[in-house]
């Protein structure tokens, strides 16, 4: 079979090769696409229904009738739906041929066009590898190419993402408009981006702005009262028309109008043309929802191409049907010297002076934080699997089972973070899509840990284990009489020392451990609840292993420290009496935190080991926004549009303290006035003190908060602001999706220069003078910005409405009357000290302990079965500066070897079996860049035969490309001319590992396929 394919790729490479000379005739390069949103404002079935099976069906028919024409796919999740439950077997035959002969290309490849600015590197990769994982075990190929043509703003995480994935060249086309008008007039759209400072040019990848006509096709035509180039017209729902005519379909193209058609086509690609470096154009045919009849599309474009090339000499272009491909390689071929764009991104991103996209990044914040807890929990799950299946080959659950419900949260937490998802950009019933298959896919993974624990412990039937996942809002089971166990699995491949809290219905209650012995605890009143208790137990458990305790209520000397609550008067902070300052200390190891006792709000931290003070306040604050288009610019669920500077909500604010020898929570309510009996804000803020023996030292360093606010009034945007006399010079840093920091210095605009001073914050913000730092962990993505020295503050809520006739008649006016409750770590202290703790507590807030609880019978002890096999085999430990990002069976059934791989798919053998539980996927990531620390930015050596010696006997290590589609030795990227690297050529720079010893350099992401003896 190969030389046939071989010959075929050349004579495509010749035939794209461009024409000898300098600019000369324009080549217009017209690829035929439809935008599909895995969600927004129809459910993912909705949109099956109405247009996106059509889409498929039609285009794989079109394609078969005209060798010339192309097609390119994106989001597999629709693909794939096509694929299993709608395409017969012929059409299955097509879809492997026109990927063969190059007519349907597969870019980016994911499930779903990620969003860039709220999502976490962990998902990213995870939705990346789900649809790569397919496209390569069902038809052998690799995408390599990216399409990002509709996420709002980009990151700079996204091209060392892409470049770690193979790919050749990145395509972005929403930045902030003026910045794009800048370079569309200085023909600068077009650049090599090295997203990351310390990979640089290792993972540099081309990146091609689309012009401001972005991916669709100009839709005004001069000559025709319809749009023009949308023959089949635009989708309609519930139902396709049974008679095929579709609202606002084009002109057809007829000897009358062709001219017409030719003329308007051909002054668009000249316009586009002035604004790149050669003379090819790219002309996305196509948008949203698009292609549902291909055969109108093709039969009117196949006329128009034919007359333009029949007339180039009069036109002075020439046009071709193409893929995002084709058009990358004839720009390649120019041979030209690109500039280089270093890590900055390009957020926040505007369309207009008072349109700052920058109101999405808290929109539906608990979406955002479900989202979160499901892909923490898949992170839990998948490695409690691995480990199962490797420790227990002859277990009593079905595998095979297993699997497919680990994977329906696989597809759950992809499906989410499409940019119209994790956003909060869709209307309420696809929220509702989203929640309900996170739920599932939430449930059937504690079903299926619930299910190994019992499995390794064959408990008896009355012991029966149920699960919850460690944080409020997942409800903890209701308390209970009967003595009950915990288990608590550690995820994380580190020691970990940290707290876990039990609902529960006494306060005199003992936790013990497997021994038997006494597990330092502590139990107070419930914040949520006036029936029930909160019991904090102290776990100590190593890096990937999980531990079992006994909780019994019972009168014992051995008892939980009870927590003494201190309830203080409701203060009148508008009447504050400054002069006679009353200060009450909260003091840990760390930390003393003073409060001011006349107006109940925090007044500064001392961190003790430098006895560094930082005066600091938090106060909460909304901001009011414009509802009535005839009034001025509005919020919606993307916009953010304050009418002026933020207004604090609370006149009063009551306090109550919990005192305990293990933790004592500060609890402030905040209410409207002096009289206001409910309140809708709150913070409980919690400090820890560990006993001697135990590892406290990210426990002892962050002083936790958990915010409640809601229900907001409408267009509402609610903030909490902390103040410092830190002299930050109004510099803010932000994350990029958890990977990287980048640095914001806040800018002056003409207008809306509150909004456009917001940025992302998916796990980490800080703000910092010469030498003392206030960290902020997230569990979830927010707004955040600096709006004056010293200050940082979070955008924790919005509810709005609007008459934006667009916005109500899809239902996008996010009046959401929920009450939110996000947790944020903050950490103090001087640059070295925050540098060595926050990317290791930024991940422990991300994957706190999986918690499954288990009622005991009424037995004295606990049964022998639970005393043996506390922690399951040996621990799975990395040093602090790297993270086991995946450690996961993937199932895939592709051989690793392409050729093989190839071969089976074109003899039709890639579709037999059971998955493959042989093979597990392992990714380590560096979590430091390169001079960022003396100790923890060196290079680690890990011997991956020791790391997972307790999984069994390594007898192979395959080094891979990010989402596990390539082998690293055969994987040779095209290197792009740069001043700085002035010839062009491959790029592979990967130092591949011998004997399974790796060094993993700063911020690398190094994946391998391992294979264990006995498989």
């Amino acid at each position: 079979m190969a030389p046939p394919l071989l010959l075929l790729l050349l004579l495509r490479f010749f035939s794209l090769l461009p024409p000898a000379g300098g600019r000369g005739e324009l080549r217009a390069f017209v690829v035929a696409h439809s935008h599909m949103d895995v969600g927004w404002v129809y459910t993912v079935q909705e949109s099956m229904h109405a247009y996106a099976a059509n889409v498929y069906t039609t285009v794989v028919e079109e394609l078969m009738k005209g060798k010339q024409r192309k097609f390119i796919a994106v989001e597999q999740e629709f693909f794939r739906l096509w694929w299993d439950a709608v395409a017969t077997d012929t059409q299955k035959q097509q879809v492997h041929q026109l990927l063969q002969e190059g007519r349907l290309e597969f870019v980016i490849g994911g499930q779903v066009m990620h969003d860039e600015a709220v999502t976490l590197i962990d998902d990213q990769i995870l939705q990346l590898t789900e649809g790569h994982g397919f496209l390569y075990e069902t038809f052998g190929i690799r995408p390599q190419f990216s399409w990002h043509i509709d996420p709002f703003g980009a990151s700079a995480t996204t091209p060392t993402l892409f470049s770690l994935a193979g790919f050749n060249a990145h395509l972005i086309s929403r930045i902030d408009y003026d910045l794009k008008a800048d370079m569309q007039k200085n023909k600068k759209l077009q650049f090599v981006w090295q997203g990351s400072p310390s990979l640089s040019e290792r993972q540099e990848i081309f990146t091609h702005v689309m012009d401001q006509y972005s991916y669709c096709t100009p839709s005004q035509i001069p000559f025709s009262n319809r749009s023009g180039f949308y023959w089949n017209g635009i989708a309609a729902f519930p139902d396709p028309p049974k008679d095929g005519v579709y609202p606002n379909m084009s002109l057809p193209v007829t000897d009358s109008n062709i001219h017409l058609y030719a003329k308007t086509m051909v002054a668009n690609i000249k316009e586009r043309a002035a604004w790149f470096r050669t003379s090819d154009v790219l002309w996305p045919w196509g948008c949203d929802k698009q292609f549902f009849n291909a055969s109108v599309q093709y039969s009117n474009m196949d006329l128009l191409l034919d007359y333009i090339n029949k007339h180039s000499d009069e036109f002075g272009v020439t046009v071709q049907y193409a893929t995002v491909g084709d058009y990358f390689q004839a720009i390649y071929s120019r041979n030209l010297t690109w500039e280089i764009r270093d890590s900055q991104d390009f957020l926040p991103y505007s369309t207009e002076p008072f349109q700052a996209w920058t109101g999405f990044y808290t929109s539906r914040s608990t979406l955002k934080g479900i989202a979160r807890r499901a892909s923490s929990l898949l992170y839990a799950g998948e490695s409690f699997f691995t480990q199962y299946v490797r420790k227990h080959p002859a277990s009593s659950i079905c595998k095979c089972g297993a699997l497919k419900q680990l994977q329906s949260l696989r597809w759950a937490v992809s499906e989410v973070q499409h940019h119209d998802g994790i956003t909060g950009t869709e209307s309420p019933k696809v929220k509702d899509m989203y929640m309900n298959n996170l739920m599932y896919g939430i449930f059937n993974v504690k079903k299926l840990m619930a299910s190994i624990i019992f499995d390794m412990n064959n408990a008896k039937k009355n012991g029966e284990v149920y699960s919850s996942v460690y944080n409020k809002d997942s409800g903890i089971p209701g308390a209970t009489d009967v003595d009950q166990y915990v288990v608590v699995y550690n995820p994380l491949a580190w020691n970990i020392t940290t707290f876990v809290t039990v609902s529960v219905s006494h306060l005199a209650m003992s936790v013990y451990d497997e021994l038997g012995l006494p597990v330092p605890a502590q139990v107070q009143s419930s914040v949520e609840s006036h029936s029930t208790y909160d019991l904090y137990i102290l776990v100590a458990i190593s890096g990937l292993s999980y531990r079992k305790y006994s909780i019994k209520a019972l009168n014992g000397k051995q008892s939980a420290f009870i927590g003494r609550s201190v309830k203080y008067k409701q203060k009148d902070i508008t009447r504050a009496d400054q002069e006679s300052q009353q200060l009450l200390p909260v003091v840990n190891n760390c930390y003393q935190v003073l409060f001011d006792q006349n107006t109940n709000l925090m007044h500064s931290i001392t961190e003790r080991e430098t006895n560094q003070t930082v005066q600091l306040t938090q106060e909460f604050l909304e901001y009011h926004v414009n509802g009535d288009v005839m009034k001025g610019p509005i919020s919606d669920n993307y916009l953010f549009a304050p009418n002026a500077s933020a207004v604090p909500v609370s006149k009063a604010v009551g306090l109550e303290v919990v005192f305990g020898n293990l933790m004592t929570e500060i609890r402030q309510y905040f209410y409207s006035n002096v009289t206001a009996q409910d309140y809708i804000y709150a913070v409980y803020t919690r400090m820890y003190t560990v006993p001697e023996g135990y590892d406290g030292k990210l426990l002892c360093h962050r002083i936790e908060q958990e915010y409640s606010v809601g229900p907001l009034e409408l267009n509402r945007e609610a903030v909490l602001r902390t103040s410092t006399n830190l002299n930050t010079r109004q510099l803010l840093y932000t994350d990029s999706n958890g990977y990287q920091i980048q640095k914001r210095a806040f800018k002056a605009y003409m207008n809306n220069t509150v909004a456009r001073n917001y940025y992302p914050m998916v796990q980490t913000a800080y703000i910092e003078d010469d030498t003392t730092r206030l960290m902020l962990l997230a569990e979830r993505a927010h707004g955040v910005s600096s709006q004056g020295n010293g200050q940082v503050e979070v955008m924790l809520h919005r509810r709005l409405w609007n008459n934006l006739q667009w916005d109500l008649n899809y239902n996008l006016t996010l009046n959401d009357s929920s009450v939110v409750r996000p947790v944020i770590w903050l950490i103090l202290g001087t640059k070295d000290v925050t540098n060595v703790l926050y990317r290791t507590s930024g991940l422990a807030l991300e994957h706190r302990p999986v918690v499954m609880f288990g009622a005991l019978s009424d037995k004295p002890k606990l049964p022998r079965q639970l005393q043996q096999n506390s922690v399951h085999g040996s621990p799975v430990t990395v040093p602090p500066n790297l993270h086991l990002q995946t450690l996961s069976i993937p199932g895939w059934r592709y051989s690793s070897n392409h050729a093989e791989q190839v071969h089976n798919v074109h003899m039709g053998k890639q579709k037999q079996g059971d998955a493959d539980f042989s093979r597990v996927l392992l990714r380590i990531r560096h979590l430091y860049e390169v001079g960022e620390d003396p100790v923890l930015s060196q290079p680690v050596m890990v011997n991956l035969k020791s790391l997972l010696n307790g999984l069994g006997s390594v007898i192979l290590v395959e080094e891979r490309s990010l989402t596990g589609t390539w082998d690293v030795n055969t994987l040779k990227r095209w290197k792009w001319k740069t001043a700085q690297y002035p010839s062009k050529g491959f790029s592979n720079t990967t130092e591949t590992s011998e004997n399974s010893i790796v060094t993993v350099h700063p911020k690398e992401i190094r994946t391998f396929f391992v294979y264990f003896q006995g498989q």
